[in-house]
């Protein structure tokens, strides 16, 4: 015998329902919380962080050539501190590398014989065993400009081989900023004034990137 008078059990359906939902918003409050917002062209922007040698050319270069220009040193005043104290000339007129100094260095000479991407210059009152060479190209080898204002360090990075890119990229610059235009072939027996750089590597050699180079 079944007793009517007892109610029926009620069935939690309701409770769920709520229990559900409760769950479903802290699920959206925790996936808002850890949720980063990034703004196209902003900083946090993944294809801003990823490094363009061209672009850090283009944007470095113009301010290394300032730098360069304003402190070039005459290049027989530079040659004479070199040859009495190459210490102090390089803490007077250059910038200390790990592979040596990086000299700024102005001059008017006579181009003479080219030979690979060089361009020999006789540069009046320098001595008769230093050689003067200026890379014309096609090739620009050496990162001598992207070190030469002290400025771009390895540490700012992410491996060697940006690092190396980098001074690549600046010298490229040099190619369609200086040179462009520039027929090496041709310049024998013509007179230039040069603006530029180089490390001192052997006293008696100087190769030297121009970022600057006025053809009379």
């Amino acid at each position: 015998m079944t007793d009517a008078t007892l109610p029926n059990s009620p069935q939690p359906v309701r409770s769920y329902r709520w229990i559900g939902i409760a769950a479903a918003v802290v699920l959206v409050g925790a996936m808002a919380f850890d949720t980063k917002i990034v703004q196209i062209g902003s900083e946090a922007d993944v294809q801003v962080q990823k490094f363009s040698p061209e672009a850090f050319g283009t944007e470095q270069f113009p301010l290394i050539k300032q730098s360069v220009e304003t402190r070039a040193a005459d290049a027989v005043e530079l040659a004479q501190a070199i040859a009495a104290d190459k210490k102090a000339a390089s803490e007077k007129y250059g910038v200390n590398t790990s592979t040596g100094p990086v000299f700024p260095v102005k001059f008017t000479g006579v181009i003479g014989e080219r030979k690979a991407n060089y361009n020999v210059i006789a540069v009046e009152g320098l001595p008769a065993e230093l050689t003067v060479r200026v890379q014309t190209g096609p090739a620009l080898n050496g990162t001598d400009l992207r070190d030469a204002t002290g400025q771009i360090e390895f540490g700012q990075f992410k491996n060697q081989i940006e690092y190396q890119d980098a001074g690549s990229a600046i010298n490229n610059e040099v190619k369609k900023v200086v040179l462009d235009g520039i027929d090496p072939a041709a310049l024998a027996g013509k007179t230039v004034s040069v603006i530029g750089v180089f490390k001192l590597v052997n006293p008696k050699s100087w190769i030297v990137t121009p970022v600057r180079f006025d053809v009379q």
